[in-house]
């Protein structure tokens, strides 16, 4: 970077801000039937934002939300962004254990929770020694109310100016081993990436109603319908806690326009769907990333729904999207469309470590991308960075080809990590969970097939023969431990692993022939 580049600024708060003036009398968000124009959004941020800074937060300071699919999650996100401090969103579901270590590894300043979210938000806070601030909490509530301290202080009169380059956003991902790091997402990043999708891939307009299903607190949900939606003047209908039925109601009853979603919600709606015989008549497209959405779900829905599904791909460390169908184009089922504007995804030889050496068209192999859209780095892990940005690439872990006319196809997920309900849930984590149990010697965890959820977890153990442990005690002790959406439903205790040459457990094995004994179920 030149000397004459540090008076650059960007900031990802201008997208509520500008939205605010163009889109003033617009509704932004609406929840329950509550609508929230863009001014008032604007307002109320900026008033939390001189609340937050009263309560000491200025720049470069992280600020943990607890958050769901509420109006507050953005008059938050906006407020932490607008003081110049990096906003790190909590997964609603985490319990205590894993709140506290993102707010330890996170060095987060407080935590904003919200009221429901309380019982396992304050007690991992209460563990890492940092102060919690509620909204949508009762007059009295034990802790703060981040309502009446805004109420209290003046509110901020406009964004601070940053560096492109300056974090935002410090977003949790786990590799396959260790534990979740987090990726730093810049302004730049996240601004260029909502600019590049709105302009280049897809096609929202001032007043289009979006489905806003998918969780706030990660990235899909995040760029492609907060910042996305806001910037083009659109109104999020957000549904705190997403069912088929309800994201139903809202299709047919409220006029969404463009449905986003994960592999699993399409299957959810249709399901729903049986149910209710009506056409959505406003709906124009629906977008779905996540996973690989299975060519017959997309013929389904498409039937169903009469409109198209256009399937995007990309990672937390791309912020997130790199390649998308477009919206101007026809999709090419079983593909995840094509790169974004101003960003590169390529094939490279997978065994090669220390170097990007890209294959020809057609190939397959490691999917890997660069552009304006790569994250800065994992927060305090040179050795992780350095291993996973390589020559100027991010490395994806992902197996893939590009096709002649740039068509990107994903033909496997990073070789052990399993998504259920379009959340990644990585084996390594789960198994050190486990193994944290005095009973259990050894513990192996992988995913098997599951028509409802994509895949459902699964795990073998070994005992300690005194322990006096069973399947069921194991399942319970491991539901407190790790969050709903981690922990295995399905759990068998073996004498012995099979294993590979060179002693390492064949989880391929397992899997098979769990699903053969006893054929995959999940809840």
């Amino acid at each position: 970077m030149t000397g004459t580049a540090s008076h650059l600024t960007m900031s990802v708060a201008a997208i509520l801000a500008e939205s605010a003036t163009r889109h003033a009398d617009r509704a932004a968000v609406t929840v329950g039937g509550h609508q929230t124009t863009y001014a008032q959004l604007w307002e109320q941020a900026r008033s939390y934002a001189g609340g937050l800074r009263d309560a000491g937060i200025g720049e470069n300071d992280r600020v943990a939300v607890l958050i769901p699919n509420v109006a507050d999650f953005a008059r938050v996100y906006y407020a932490v962004l607008s003081l110049g401090a990096v906003v790190v969103p909590i997964h609603a579901l985490l319990k205590r254990h894993e709140i506290s270590y993102i707010l330890d590894d996170s060095e987060a300043e407080l935590l904003v929770c919200a009221a429901p979210l309380l019982a396992e938000g304050a007690a991992g806070a209460e563990a890492s020694g940092v102060p919690t601030y509620t909204v949508l909490a009762e007059s009295g509530s034990a802790a703060g109310r981040l309502e009446d301290l805004a109420a209290a202080a003046e509110p901020i009169t406009s964004y601070l100016p940053r560096h492109p380059e300056d974090i935002a956003t410090i977003l949790y991902t786990s590799g396959t081993t260790g534990k979740p790091k987090g990726a730093l997402g810049t302004h730049l990043a996240l601004v260029e990436q909502t600019n590049a999708m709105l302009l280049d891939a897809l096609d929202v307009r001032p007043g289009d109603r979006l489905f806003g299903g998918l969780p706030l607190f990660h990235t899909f949900g995040q760029t492609a319908v907060l910042n996305c939606g806001l910037r083009a003047g659109a109104e999020i209908l957000l549904l705190p806690r997403f069912t088929g039925p309800d994201a139903l109601d809202l299709l047919l009853d409220h006029g969404v326009n463009v449905f986003f979603g994960v592999p699993t919600m399409y299957v959810a709606l249709l399901e729903a769907a049986s149910a209710r015989e009506e056409r959505p008549e406003a709906l124009r497209y629906g977008v779905s990333g996540g996973a690989a959405l299975p060519v017959a779900l997309l013929e389904a829905f498409e039937t169903r729904f009469g409109a198209k599904v256009h399937e995007g791909y990309g990672l937390t460390e791309t912020s997130p999207v790199a390649c998308f169908g477009r919206v101007s184009q026809t999709p090419q089922p079983g593909t995840v469309g094509t790169p974004i504007w101003g960003v590169d995804v390529e094939i490279a030889d997978p065994l090669e470590r220390n170097a990007i050496e890209l294959l020809p068209r057609g190939e397959l192999g490691e999917v890997v991308v660069r552009g304006h859209n790569l994250f800065a780095g994992y927060l305090n892990r040179p050795e992780a960075t350095a291993e996973a940005v390589v020559d100027g690439w991010f490395r994806t872990g992902d197996l893939g080809t590009k096709s002649e006319d740039d068509h990107v196809r994903i033909v496997d997920r990073t070789k052990d990590m399993i998504l259920r309900n379009g959340y990644n849930v990585y084996p390594r984590e789960v198994e050190e969970a486990l193994m944290e149990h005095p009973g259990i010697t050894s513990a192996a965890v992988y995913g098997v097939p599951d028509d409802k959820h994509g895949q459902e977890i699964a795990a073998s153990v070994t005992i300690d023969p005194d322990s006096g442990l069973d399947a069921d005690a194991i399942r319970e002790w491991i539901a407190e431990r790790v969050a709903a959406y981690k922990y295995p439903r399905l759990v068998e205790v073996v004498s012995e692993f099979p294993l590979g040459p060179s002693g390492k457990i064949l989880k391929r094995k397992l899997a098979e022939r769990y699903s053969e004994r006893n054929g995959v179920g999940g809840s």
